[in-house]
């Protein structure tokens, strides 16, 4: 069991690099929370599938092209480590300045007037409007897949480090690890949204940029190192 624990704790830390920063994605998570919390926990829950899928993708194929590269393995973590420094670049320099989708509270119906009291089959439902839990599974699954950094995060990082994840029980508690920190943050975020919502400041957010793109810059000095020799 302890042969394991150091994959999935790698798995986590991986999962919560792409799950942290509070990009678009978790404003609209936040969102959706603020209006259906039902809603919101299933849209949470699509969101950690796709992260789960591209890894797990990553963890099939990452392991079989490090196999093939045996002389030149160090170059190939190094150049995922890169990739991986540029993913956490960009991230870290899009959180200097004030460019984050801002998080928006529904807004405030004015009452209305007063009006007859109408038989209960014929009062709208409570919550009536809002997307159901099937429909916002799907729909944030739809728009965390058309997210190309994602694969692109998942494919160098299992790439740099295929050797360590070619058995199954290894690779199995990667992926424990990544779908577990995925699913948690994102139902904080639904708690949160239930919460907080439009409260959520914007230092906070960059804070979260900061802290999630600075997990997958020490993730790629981690696997960048020892450095291949000349």
């Amino acid at each position: 069991m302890s042969e394991l624990m150091a994959p999935a704790v790698s798995g986590a830390v991986a999962g919560l690099g792409v799950a942290v920063p509070m990009g678009a994605m978790s404003v609209l998570l936040l969102q959706e929370a603020m209006r259906h919390r039902g809603a919101a926990v299933a849209a949470a829950a699509g969101i950690a599938v796709v992260d789960l899928g591209y890894a797990a993708l990553a963890t099939v194929l990452g392991p079989r092209l490090a196999s093939h590269v045996g002389p030149v393995e160090a170059w190939v973590r190094l150049a995922s480590a890169l990739i991986l420094l540029v993913i956490a670049a960009r991230g870290l320099h899009s959180a200097r300045g004030p460019r984050l989708p801002q998080v928006t509270a529904p807004p405030a119906r004015s009452p209305a007037p007063a009006a007859p009291a109408a038989p209960a089959a014929a009062s709208p439902a409570v919550g009536s409007g809002a997307a159901g839990p099937g429909r916002a599974f799907g729909r944030f699954v739809a728009l965390t897949a058309v997210n190309p950094t994602t694969a692109l995060y998942f494919a160098a990082l299992t790439t740099a480090q295929g050797g360590g994840l070619r058995s199954g029980p290894t690779g199995a508690a990667f992926l424990a690890g990544v779908a577990l920190a995925s699913l948690l943050w994102q139902q904080f975020l639904v708690v949160l949204g239930s919460f907080a919502g439009a409260r959520v400041s914007p230092t906070v957010r960059l804070w979260t940029f900061r802290l999630g793109h600075g997990l997958v810059a020490a993730y790629a000095l981690k696997i960048a190192f020892p450095l291949p020799r000349t």
